[in-house]
């Protein structure tokens, strides 16, 4: 993996009917920072996601990777998404679905460990690791999800609101975890909370009316600033 990654987004557009819920947003992000994307539910984080994840197509606008300075394009498994609905096979085991994982992406897994080393870097109980995923908590099932994706090492991790609705303790082992891996990807955490945002991520980008900007954190001090950003944070909206 490079050393050295940028990901660059220029002139992304997207509109659904006549709502303009990306507006030519321009950004660069790079490898060793948390980045916060907030913004209120139905700012377009989502949808942003969706973009670059190639699930929805931009109406106008490119993005890039930029390795030690060479320019290419973006490709699959370069990006990792972990939804805030976590989706997982639930007629499988956790055991069964990490071996399936591992044996289709066999390839391309680096330093490939046991099933077992995978659980406990998750702190997956020994009891639950047979248990059938439906039967998984939704903290548990989005552990799962998160697990996935480390395996695979994506240059980009996109994560949509992944703390929502898990328990304080679970929240925690994310945030820990998410803190060990920033200088192994590109992280792009969304979120509609500011202090989350403030506690976890190195930098914050507002997404408003369609727009990205840059919140330098030295400003959040500023009442006015503050209270300007939880202002956007309130507005109503459809994602």
């Amino acid at each position: 993996m490079a050393e050295n990654i940028k990901f660059t987004i220029e002139h992304l557009s997207k509109s659904f009917e006549r709502k303009e819920v990306l507006r030519d947003i321009d950004f660069t992000f790079e490898k060793g920072e948390i980045y916060g994307l907030l913004g209120r539910n139905g700012a377009g984080k989502t949808t942003l996601f969706n973009c670059l994840n190639r699930d929805l197509k931009a109406d106008s606008g490119n993005f890039y990777i930029e390795e030690n300075g060479r320019r290419r394009e973006v490709k699959a498994d370069d990006i990792g998404y972990v939804l805030s609905t976590p989706t997982v096979p639930e007629f499988l085991t956790g055991r069964e679905f990490l071996k399936f994982f591992i044996d289709i992406n066999e390839k391309s897994i680096s330093d490939k460990k046991s099933i077992d080393e995978y659980f406990d870097y998750m702190s997956i109980a020994q009891e639950d690791r047979d248990k059938l995923l439906k039967d998984y908590s939704h903290g548990m099932k989005n552990k799962m999800q998160m697990l996935v994706n480390i395996i695979a090492k994506p240059n980009i991790l996109l994560l949509d609101e992944p703390l929502t609705s898990l328990d304080v303790v679970v929240a925690e082992e994310m945030k820990q975890l998410l803190r060990t891996l920033k200088n192994e990807c590109i992280i792009i955490f969304s979120t509609h909370i500011l202090d989350l945002a403030l506690d976890l991520c190195d930098d914050i980008v507002l997404l408003s009316h369609g727009e990205l900007e840059i919140v330098e954190k030295a400003n959040l001090d500023n009442k006015d600033f503050k209270d300007k950003i939880i202002e956007a944070l309130r507005e109503d909206g459809n994602e």
